[in-house]
């Protein structure tokens, strides 16, 4: 977690969640490079929290840094100065004016495949639609948060989802209530090494049947992941020893795998027989981004 220096009194803080994949097919690949998705999308309350404050000055800025994280990358400013330079465009009085400070507190892993940056990147296109008093609706966000990163849709979505296409086709999803342990192999996952190895499938056949039933699919790029780095199937093999368990699977490209449990209890029970070495956290499937309540939206 970064430190902050100086966070002003007007900072307020956002939640951020992470998602899970529970499955991942891989149908095919576009003549640009991109590969065709079809994804189950589990919002969790892993979160992160984004804090926000609004300028009246023009100017954007990281108050902390991500370890890791140049500033150039930064989602968070990338995505504030995008939703500014759009109400640009737009003619919109006093957008010149639009600024922000922003902090954050990083509680999901970095390149674990649970989709922190993008999270973060929604909360703040979410926060600072309102704050600024753009009024843009959830469409024309999503629709930003795409030039972002192909998972930042979901999260202004804000709900469980059916992903197609790169993932940015998004059709809503009633989920079972679920609890998660997610663990988190000390490993650094390339995303652009597991989708450009040659040992990726990339012909799964879509599912066609509403609802989706998760142990009807899988995650294409699990074998590949694996493969590659032993640590993710070790920890996949000691999951799967957890008798409760109703799924087993690595989200995202990896490195993060969890098992879904349909009580807090038996997540916590699993929790507790972890191996030393073994670093894991028990999380609650979310139905909705939290950002959707009204306490957490005044």
């Amino acid at each position: 977690m970064s430190v902050v220096a100086s966070v002003p009194e007007a900072m307020r803080w956002y939640p951020a969640p992470a998602k899970l994949n529970l499955f991942l097919h891989v149908l095919g690949r576009r003549a640009d490079g991109y590969h065709l998705l079809q994804t189950v999308f589990r919002l969790v309350d892993l979160l992160d929290e984004v804090g926000i404050a609004v300028r009246d000055n023009g100017e954007i800025r990281r108050l902390d840094a991500t370890p890791g994280v140049s500033m150039a990358e930064d989602l968070c400013l990338r995505a504030a100065r995008l939703l500014r330079e759009h109400a640009l465009a737009q003619g919109r009085a006093g957008a010149a004016a639009l600024g922000a400070d922003l902090c954050l507190r990083k509680r999901i892993p970095i390149g674990g495949g649970l989709g922190g940056g993008s999270s973060d990147a929604a909360t703040v296109l979410l926060v600072l639609n309102r704050l600024w008093g753009l009024g843009l609706g959830r469409e024309a966000l999503m629709a930003l948060g795409l030039q972002l990163g192909a998972d930042v849709p979901v999260f202004v979505l804000g709900s469980n989802a059916l992903g197609e296409g790169v993932g940015e086709r998004l059709t809503p999803l009633a989920l079972d209530p679920a609890w998660y342990l997610i663990l988190i192999p000390q490993v650094s996952v390339s995303t652009k090494e597991i989708f450009s190895s040659p040992a990726l499938t990339r012909d799964t056949k879509p599912l066609k049947m509403l609802p989706f039933l998760p142990l009807l699919g899988r995650n294409d790029l699990q074998s590949v992941a694996t493969g590659l780095y032993p640590q993710i199937g070790e920890h996949l093999d000691w999951l799967l020893q957890c008798g409760n368990a109703r799924l087993v699977r690595m989200t995202g490209s990896g490195a993060c795998v969890f098992a879904e449990f349909a009580t807090e209890a038996e997540a916590r029970a699993a929790a507790a027989l972890l191996p030393a070495h073994m670093r894991g956290v028990v999380a609650r499937g979310l139905e909705r981004h939290p950002l959707l309540d009204p306490e957490v939206q005044g």
